[in-house]
């Protein structure tokens, strides 16, 4: 990227205490220990540090910018800009700085699978175009301005992550993406503690069009039925995906081929064979969205569909690994009931494959406010229905899926107050060819499990 100081002041209504606004700023940084020399450093006022007392430190990294909330007035070569909130301005800086950009970009939101949906829309959109995305999950108030700085004039179509969890976040951020189509992949009950109802959490993530064009479209998941009933746009146009025949794009004879799913794309204009190195209909119906998206764009289906072919699922998020005769489905990034869901069947296909036994370790799932229990609860009705073995609960509120456990009649059912206790129940309960999936929200820190069980010198 580049702005002048003084576009930048322009941009947030500033105040410059001092420096040049010729100066040219390249880069945009939160974090202290990684700015660089040309940056604008962006201290955020964070629950256990504030980022203010970093700012000497950072110009003497190099750093031709700061923000300031708390300073009024300042000395030096280095450009101090003063504002009233610093992250409000963070979000007026890239929102001025993604108006430069006329090209095509996508916003991608839903309760679960916006990071697998975004890869897949990039992968897709690669046949013809070169694309900016999202790096990990940089999708909230302060993740998504710093991936719109990432937009560089040689890029011809972006796909961004747009998260939210509370009432008015969307608005925010299409305010600053200004997307000018996007996908909602479902409506489950992520954020549901904030939001009440998966009503409230559909009109939320609507906001996600609130400024499109005439042009625009806005791609829904068909097989949701609160998505189905999704009310006309008061501008663009909304198209449904799935696998059902209301759907304009849509995958048929879904079938699974060892470690992967293959299945027949159908679209407006024909038909062609796809290919997934992934199990899971959740995972279909990913591809379908990047499919759709990408035709959207002029890109030729049949080269889109080449492109998803070589996705690799991000790291904690349904990653199949082995350690000697076990298969380990490691997807402890975070959970919610929908994706619980969605896990257990992936983990039914490899134990159907690999002959051993399913075995889930089901750690807490958070911010399900008064639904909580039920949730957990459901979750263990869940896991017999799959066919789970061996499943073992992992944390307080993990105690209400290994009860509906043992009352479904799992055989084996354990619950641990802490991940080192489920390791340690894991390592001397495996058996060969057993299946393990590991799956918790990202403050249980699941993938503790996950590493525990790579690093067994015992692993069959």
């Amino acid at each position: 990227m580049q702005m002048t100081v003084g576009e930048i002041v322009q941009a947030c209504k500033g105040k410059l205490l001092c420096g040049d606004p010729k100066t040219v700023v390249t880069s945009v940084c939160i974090d202290s220990r990684k700015v660089s020399e040309g940056a604008l450093f962006v201290p955020i006022c964070g629950e256990r540090s504030d980022g203010h007392q970093y700012i000497p430190s950072v110009l003497a990294a190099g750093a031709a910018a700061t923000l300031t909330q708390e300073h009024t007035h300042a000395v030096g070569e280095a450009a101090w800009i003063r504002v009233p909130r610093t992250v409000e301005a963070l979000q007026q800086i890239a929102a001025a700085y993604r108006d430069r950009f006329s090209i095509p970009l996508i916003g991608i939101t839903g309760s679960v699978g916006k990071t697998t949906t975004k890869e897949m829309v990039a992968l897709a959109l690669s046949a013809k175009h070169r694309v900016m995305k999202t790096a990990g999950n940089f999708n909230s108030q302060i993740g998504l301005p710093l991936t719109l700085f990432q937009l560089e004039p040689y890029h011809t179509a972006a796909v961004v992550e747009m998260g939210m969890s509370e009432f008015g976040e969307m608005e925010r951020l299409a305010a600053i993406a200004r997307p000018t189509s996007a996908i909602l992949t479902n409506i489950g009950v992520s954020h549901i503690e904030n939001l009440h109802t998966k009503e409230n959490i559909r009109a939320e993530k609507l906001h996600i069009a609130d400024r499109f064009t005439c042009d625009s479209v806005l791609f829904l998941n068909g097989d949701d039925p609160l998505l189905q009933a999704v009310p006309d746009l008061p501008k663009g146009k909304k198209i449904l995906y799935g696998t059902g025949e209301h759907a304009a794009y849509r995958a048929v004879d879904i079938r699974r081929e060892g470690q992967s799913t293959v299945y027949t794309f159908l679209w407006p204009g024909g038909e062609c064979p796809v290919h997934l190195p992934v199990l899971g209909k959740h995972n279909v119906l990913n591809s379908l969205a990047a499919l759709a998206a990408a035709d959207s764009l002029g890109v030729d289906p049949l080269a889109a569909a080449g492109q998803i072919s070589l996705y690799t699922p991000p790291a904690m998020r349904q990653q199949v690994k082995r350690t000697g005769s076990l298969t380990i489905l490691d997807d402890s990034y975070n959970s919610s009931p929908d994706s619980v869901q969605s896990s257990l069947d992936v983990l039914r296909g490899l134990a159907a494959q690999e002959g051993g036994r399913r075995v889930a370790v089901l750690a807490d799932m958070l911010e399900l406010g008064d639904q909580s229990q039920k949730a957990h609860f459901d979750m263990g009705i869940a896991a017999a229905r799959m066919g789970v073995d061996w499943l073992i609960g992992v944390g307080p509120k993990a105690q209400a899926i290994a009860e509906a456990a043992k009352w479904a009649g799992i055989p084996l059912v354990h619950w641990c107050g802490e991940t080192e206790e489920a390791v340690e129940l894991l390592r001397s309960g495996l058996h060969p060819k057993d299946c393990v999936l590991v799956k918790g929200s990202r403050g249980m820190h699941t993938d503790r499990i996950v590493e525990g069980l790579l690093t067994d010198p015992n692993s069959r």
